[in-house]
């Protein structure tokens, strides 16, 4: 960290807000491209754009250290675990409004509580088996008999949710020892290069309008931006702070499925995501109480001057 440096939870909470804007505004500009485009192609551009940005914005101060993992299949495998949450995610906007299909996606927390057990060694208390509980029962209430929301939309964003979950458990593996600007690099690079395998089943590619051409590069750079403030915010303020307001991006989601689609959730699905997003807040405020127990009792005052000199 920076000599001189202060974190400001209150900076990293705005950061992060503006960060999920970004990331609504890439999943409505992606809805509304994939209505006479192929999502394969919007998939490609949103990578490339963004790989394309962080070379010329930091290989001239970074050079070979955005190249510089230590783990480099592993940060391959996270990426492409991104990169499926992508196609799959723009899939389902295809098909179904982007409020209950970013709910669904949601459910990738709970599914990481499932799996840090038996895979990271991490201890799963009752608080968070019952969030795990409320956020399917949550799902339920989207995915209701007679919700009219089409299966082949749910099934989409249910595999997204997965490949979410496998990127989270990735990225907690990588975080110790890698830098976080390397890793966003890898995930635009492999992206862009693994996505860029389906153009020859696509070519020739669509003519384009300016506005279409327009909304195409503003993918990459919505969703190279929000990760950059992702970044930038948990810089600024602990995961156990930031990580309840993560559900705040359901709350925009439902904002620009209503107002850009006209397509508001009805009063039990509605109540679906609040379901969810309640069961992801448990989540978050359970782990912040399980490190606040496991931490180390605080420095003193000397101490705490010598670490920030």
């Amino acid at each position: 960290m920076n000599a001189g440096f202060e974190p400001s939870p209150l900076r990293g909470i705005l950061l992060l807000l503006t960060a999920l804007g970004f990331f609504v505004a890439l999943d409505a500009t992606a809805k509304q491209l994939t209505a006479t485009l192929p999502v394969a192609m919007l998939v490609w551009a949103r990578y490339t754009v963004h790989c394309l940005l962080m070379v010329v914005l930091l290989a001239p101060s970074m050079g070979g250290r955005l190249l510089g993992s230590r783990r480099r299949s592993l940060q391959v495998l996270r990426a492409v675990s991104l990169l499926l949450v992508t196609g799959l995610t723009m899939s389902a906007f295809r098909i179904m409004p982007i409020a209950e299909a970013t709910a669904i996606l949601f459910l990738a927390p709970l599914l990481v509580t499932l799996a840090s057990g038996p895979l990271l060694g991490e201890r799963v208390g009752r608080i968070r088996w019952l969030a795990v509980a409320v956020g399917f029962v949550g799902v339920l209430m989207i995915a209701r008999p007679g919700s009219e929301l089409p299966p082949a939309g749910i099934a989409l964003a249910a595999s997204a949710a997965l490949s979410f979950a496998a990127y989270q458990l990735l990225t907690r593996v990588l975080s110790p020892t890698e830098h976080p600007v390397t890793t966003l690099f890898y995930t635009a690079l492999v992206g862009s290069l693994v996505s860029a395998l389906s153009l020859p089943w696509l070519w020739p590619l669509p003519a384009l309008d300016p506005v279409q051409a327009l909304k195409i590069v503003s993918l990459g750079v919505y969703g190279g931006a929000g990760h950059f403030l992702l970044i930038r915010a948990f810089r600024e303020a602990p995961a156990s702070t930031l990580s309840p307001v993560m559900y705040a991006q359901l709350g925009f989601a439902t904002l620009a499925g209503g107002l850009v689609f006209g397509q508001w959730p009805d009063a039990a699905a509605l109540a679906g995501i609040a379901v969810i997003a309640l069961a992801g807040v448990m989540t978050a405020l359970q782990a912040r109480r399980d490190h606040a127990r496991s931490r180390p009792a605080a420095p003193s005052v000397s101490g705490s001057a010598r670490m920030r000199s």
